[in-house]
């Protein structure tokens, strides 16, 4: 159920998000602040989803189950009076923190898979890539509204063997390149907290950034850890800096009269043109006199 934050939970929601609910509630122009409040997660389905899938949760991530089966936190603003949906903190549930790459049941025969399309080429001087195969166990946390996916990775893993907790955080982009994130689940969740479920935040991360438009946002809602180099001193060039204040005040302006030019009557414009005439064939006349 989705809902405003009831003072019954304040204290519990101020410590989970780490105070950010009372920076978006004071911002100009946030509309709604939802949080859905969950259950922790029982310890027997965090054991049984490490024995389904041969691996150790990571400690920080297994202490978050046992806090809250999963996060989702939401926020709007408001234009024209109607509010938009802007901001979406979401951490999967233990039942929902599916594996990306694994073979399924109803794959047909010969059909292409994720291991077909990646590419296996690793940059220097930066992590080795995950990969959809057996190297790999590569877990979805957050959907990301459909512009990628936050990926908990298990490195080096070797099938028929228990994984250690040895994991990192990844970002896999809708073109299916990969992209680090952080080392840790705690530090990936600062990093989500902190930038305010913003919209394709992830991407300041990759080499080609963020969205012209999404740059828009984060001028207006600037993450409380924001590095400006992410978002490139170039951009600042075209990118219009918008002020709040301004864009969400009331739109009902005092009405500007505009001034038409006097037109003068057809009759007046003729007799003015005699006259102009007249003079000119009165000074013609004058100088041939002469």
């Amino acid at each position: 159920m989705e809902e405003k934050p009831s003072a019954s939970i304040k204290p519990y929601l101020d410590k989970l998000t780490l105070g950010v609910t009372r920076v978006l509630e004071t911002s100009p122009g946030v509309a709604e602040v939802s949080f859905v409040e969950k259950e922790p997660a029982e310890r027997h389905a965090i054991i049984s989803w490490e024995q389904k899938n041969s691996c150790i949760l990571p400690e920080d991530l297994k202490n978050f189950y046992l806090m809250t089966d999963g996060f989702q936190m939401t926020w709007s603003v408001k234009t024209d009076d109607t509010p938009m949906p802007l901001g979406s903190m979401v951490i999967n549930s233990v039942s929902k923190l599916c594996r990306l790459g694994g073979s399924s049941m109803y794959t047909l025969p010969n059909a292409p898979t994720l291991a077909d399309l990646e590419d296996d080429t690793d940059e220097e001087d930066k992590p080795e890539k995950p990969h959809f195969d057996s190297r790999s166990l590569i877990f979805e946390l957050d959907p990301c509204n459909g512009n990628g996916k936050v990926c908990l990775v298990y490195k080096h893993a070797k099938p028929g063997k228990i994984v250690s907790t040895d994991t990192e955080i990844w970002f896999l982009d809708r073109a299916l390149y990969w992209h680090f994130l952080t080392k840790t689940f705690t530090a990936y969740y600062r990093l989500l907290i902190t930038h305010l479920g913003l919209p394709q935040w992830q991407y300041a991360f990759t080499s080609y950034g963020v969205s012209p438009q999404v740059k828009q946002w984060f001028n207006m809602y600037k993450p409380i850890t924001i590095n400006t180099a992410l978002l490139s001193e170039e951009a600042d060039s075209f990118v219009n800096k918008l002020d709040p204040n301004k864009v969400f005040k009331s739109k009902n302006k005092t009405p500007v009269i505009k001034k038409k030019p006097l037109s003068q009557p057809a009759g007046s414009q003729k007799s003015h043109t005699s006259v102009t005439s007249s003079k000119t064939s009165s000074l013609a006349g004058n100088s041939s006199r002469k």
